[in-house]
């Protein structure tokens, strides 16, 4: 199969705000406790956080991590997680029916991502709770000193404060599974109510206003008109999640998936000009991308299970094993928010330990990658600077998420500051090799590499026993040309491709 792409030094989307490869940590299953948190193991460092796991996260370059929820947040008291270990509550959580012992809480969390090497992005609960209790925990975690909460933070052993910049208003508060759940303009109201205090703290604060938690919500995408009209003026970003499923075991119909979330953020886009037209504002809304990833492998085994089990500790729930197939899936969506990084400032990977993650760990044993863990890394080390817009003739298919879906996924990016271009191209066809022209306008290329990721069995995943059965291999199928580049990418193929300017 032939392809012809183009890439013009003079035509590109927009800069990519590093915060497009961010990551996400909720006290759900195993994904702090035994995860990132686990006193006693053999890695463990003096505050209990497992080095091992550290390293692997540093090695993803995750510029920020949201917490601690996710559904967790809608029921969270914030000040369980405060004080001493031995004096902090133990609280039922009712999104996972599990029990919390509130041994991680922001102090831990704050300390562990600087270990990490990424940012915090907070959430408040607007829940089971509101105002009030938003506004003093931003007060605990931001203010230098002199107030009640923030001389608190110091008792607790914090003098300075942590200065987070980037906070959630909520969570998924269009789903009725939420604790709290409110209709639109309940939660526009709240929200705007909440950003106005929040904002007399601290006005350079990054807000972020709950959109739909999928494209198929019935309140889609009037749920987005609804708040924003409500709170337009007062936030920076409108939050948008969404997971992908394969239980058909169609492959090509899976990778057309992320034509889906190109419509979904294409949609919502519109909504956003429409809002800004209508308020007549001068402001830019983003999004927020923070929930994100493949969720199906152990989603309706769990869902059952938690129904009958009897509030446990950090249980084993939701810990996908991802397999080949899954980094084709994985590598499409970032390609997505790539291409539409004017408007996707912000996406969090949902999980990052255990949980849907890239990152797995054995309680008192190891931790390994998962097969998704490579194209992520890939994207987030490499995948910097300017969002090109490339021209790309290919062939296409018809399936049931869209028509005329191309057979070659491609991204590109100009790192002007590392002299490079790097391209990120997934083959979706099972048994066709693509040979790709591209042509490099207004760019002089003087070397190439050629990353890439393929196993023959779509199935084959990484484990405990075998981490490194699914990794990427220094590939031969890229050389400069006359053009530009020759490509040539196998079917059923993740590449990254580096050129040196």
């Amino acid at each position: 199969m032939k392809a012809r792409v183009t890439a013009n030094a003079a035509y590109a989307v927009a800069d990519i705000d590093k915060r497009l490869y961010g990551s996400f940590l909720e006290h759900l299953g195993r994904a702090v406790y035994t995860g990132i948190y686990e006193p006693g193991h053999p890695h463990a460092d003096a505050q209990g956080m497992r080095k091992d796991v550290i390293e692997l996260v540093r090695a993803l370059d995750t510029p920020i991590c949201r917490y601690p929820g996710g559904n967790f947040v809608s029921a969270y008291n914030w000040e369980d997680g405060i004080g001493p270990k031995q004096d902090r509550p133990r609280r039922l959580d009712l999104a996972w029916r599990t029990t919390e012992s509130n041994k991680v809480g922001i102090h831990e969390f704050a300390d562990w991502a600087e270990k990490a090497g990424t940012e915090m992005m907070l959430a408040v609960n607007l829940g089971s709770r509101g105002l009030d209790e938003a506004r003093a925990f931003v007060e605990y975690v931001n203010h230098p000193g002199g107030s009640y909460w923030s001389d608190l933070r110091a008792k607790n052993g914090r003098k300075d404060p942590w200065n987070c910049r980037l906070w959630c208003l909520g969570n998924e508060m269009d789903g009725p599974w939420q604790v709290g759940h409110k209709s639109a303009a309940e939660y526009g109201h709240l929200a705007n109510e909440t950003a106005k205090a929040l904002r007399g703290l601290d006005p350079t604060l990054e807000l972020v206003v709950c959109g739909s938690s999928h494209s198929n919500m019935p309140s889609y995408p009037q749920w987005e008109a609804t708040v924003l009209e409500a709170t337009y003026d007062q936030i920076d970003y409108i939050s948008l999640h969404m997971y992908f499923e394969n239980y058909e075991k169609n492959t090509q119909e899976y990778l057309a998936l992320s034509q889906k979330l190109d419509r979904y953020i294409g949609t919502v886009s519109g909504v956003i000009d429409y809002v800004k037209a209508k308020s007549r504002s001068k402001r830019d809304v983003k999004i927020s991308f923070d929930e994100w990833n493949v969720w199906y492998h152990e989603r309706k085994q769990d869902a059952e299970r938690m129904k009958s089990w009897d509030w446990p500790e950090a249980p084993r729930l939701l810990e996908d094993i991802y397999n080949f197939e899954d980094v084709l899936q994985v590598g499409c969506i970032i390609n997505t928010f790539i291409r539409r990084s004017d408007v996707v400032r912000i996406a969090c990977i949902a999980q990052l330990v255990n949980v849907i993650a890239p990152i797995m760990t054995e309680p008192g044993g190891g931790a390994w990658r998962q097969t998704i863990y490579w194209p992520f890394m890939l994207a987030s080390q490499h995948g910097r600077g300017t969002a090109l817009q490339l021209a790309v003739e290919v062939p296409t298919y018809d399936a049931a998420a869209a028509d005329r879906v191309p057979w070659l996924d491609i991204a590109g990016t100009h790192d002007a500051n590392a002299g490079t271009l790097t391209f990120f191209a997934i083959n979706r066809h099972g048994s066709e090799t693509i040979e790709a022209d591209l042509a490099l306008e207004g760019f002089t290329a003087k070397s190439v590499e050629h990353t890439f990721i393929r196993h023959d069995d779509l199935e084959a995943r990484n484990t405990r026993d075998a981490p490194d059965n699914v990794a990427p291999a220094k590939g031969d199928g890229a050389s400069l040309s006359d053009r530009g580049m020759a490509l040539t990418l196998p079917p059923y193929s993740y590449s990254m491709v580096r050129v040196v300017l």
